[in-house]
């Protein structure tokens, strides 16, 4: 089964020529990339959050296995849900589901379920897709999206996923896709985007976790964070580095009622 585009032609170009015209733009080659244990990257429109993930796919090398985290924006399937696809298409081309990997995340976790439906309508990872092809043309993926967990099922999630890393060969990617606070003023945004960033900058899921419940911050993808913050760390990284900060009224003038995207560097 391939998994098909549902984003392709309005969040970033269906024509390939065109698509990677626009990639070529948002990737400078010419900055050296360095290994990171993970990235968190947003998932808006290109011409939005685009120039925000080039600079963070710019800046980490991309290994060929990478494992993408992103929130289940339409609540449908499972909780914890692994594409059960074979591959998924791209204007690109088709990048193959990294099936070892995925059936041993998926042996190891007992939360982890194979669910296509929670994928088939969802933009927050199939966005990432070919920033990810036109770095590392043998890509091969394990697509994960999150509902509604608890603090506590992330921090085990990502535990989880790590003791998996821990004994895997190959060299994996961890990516979490998150778009920061929604429809606020661009200075609300930036506010309380930052309280949020610091909390991430330090290290500190737990902290990120209460900053955003606490503050009604609608950070969509701060339970994808928070799990690759957890397996990453238990992996050894002990630095996140923000790479660039930008929001939508930027883009198109609207300060008054902005989405705020963040990239951040694991190491």
């Amino acid at each position: 089964m391939i998994r098909q585009p549902t984003v392709s032609g309005s969040f970033y170009p269906a024509n390939p020529d065109e698509l990677s015209a626009q990639l070529d733009a948002l990737l400078n080659d010419e900055h050296e990339s360095r290994q990171v244990k993970g990235v968190i990257v947003p998932h808006a429109g290109y011409v939005y959050s685009g120039a925000v993930a080039g600079e963070v796919f710019t800046a980490a090398e991309i290994p060929q296995q990478v494992i993408l985290i992103g929130p289940n924006h339409h609540g449908t399937g499972a909780d914890i849900a692994a594409s059960g696809a074979d591959s998924w298409a791209t204007p690109l081309g088709n990048i193959p589901i990294a099936m070892a990997l995925r059936d041993q995340l998926v042996g190891n976790i007992s939360a982890l379920s194979v669910d296509n439906q929670a994928h088939t309508y969802e933009h927050s990872l199939e966005v990432m897709l070919p920033f990810l092809f036109h770095r590392q043309p043998k890509l091969q993926i394990v697509p994960i999206v999150l509902g509604q967990l608890s603090l506590a099922d992330c921090l085990q999630l990502g535990t989880s996923i790590a003791q998996t890393l821990k004994t895997w060969k190959e060299n994996v990617l961890l990516l979490a896709s998150t778009d920061m606070n929604h429809f606020s003023t661009a200075a609300t945004s930036e506010k309380l985007d930052f309280m949020a960033i610091n909390a991430m900058t330090a290290y500190d899921p737990q902290r990120l976790y209460q900053i955003v419940r606490d503050n009604h911050i609608s950070m969509c993808g701060v339970l994808p964070t928070i799990t690759v913050m957890q397996a990453a760390q238990d992996l050894g990284a002990t630095t996140c580095r923000l790479v660039r900060y930008a929001h939508s009224g930027q883009v198109n003038g609207d300060n008054s009622r902005v989405v705020g995207y963040a990239g951040l560097i694991l190491k």
